[in-house]
């Protein structure tokens, strides 16, 4: 079987780095892809992505991206559910992130300090 996604996209808001009870550092990020074709109006569409990174991937998105970085991801899809307050079934579909590659071009003068969330 063959699960692999590869997505080119922008962040709709800056990484949060978090980490596990184990401390297995861990972000969560909305990527914003856009589709190949215009919609009725003759604008651009794009679909919003559900991706999570671990690890190292995790610490370095959160350190060097923000809010509209644009950044390449590859990885896989995985689903999972959960049964909400209200007793309804809900269904996930994210992208587990193996790699992130940083496409846009970073200004010499620009430093980035990581957003960092314990817990």
């Amino acid at each position: 079987m063959i699960n692999q996604v590869t997505l080119v996209g922008r962040l709709t808001k800056d990484p949060e780095l978090k980490r596990t009870a184990e401390g297995t550092p861990v972000t969560n990020v909305t990527l914003a892809v856009n589709r190949q074709y215009r919609n009725q109006l003759g604008e651009i569409d794009a679909d919003f992505v559900q991706c999570t990174l671990w690890r190292k991937v995790a610490e370095n998105t959160s350190r060097y991206c923000r809010k509209g970085s644009l950044i390449g991801i590859t990885g896989r899809i995985q689903t999972r559910h959960y049964d909400n307050q209200a007793g309804k079934r809900v269904y996930v579909t994210e992208v587990w992130a193996d790699s992130v590659k940083f496409l846009d071009q970073k200004k010499p003068d620009e430093t980035y300090a990581p957003a960092v969330r314990e817990g």
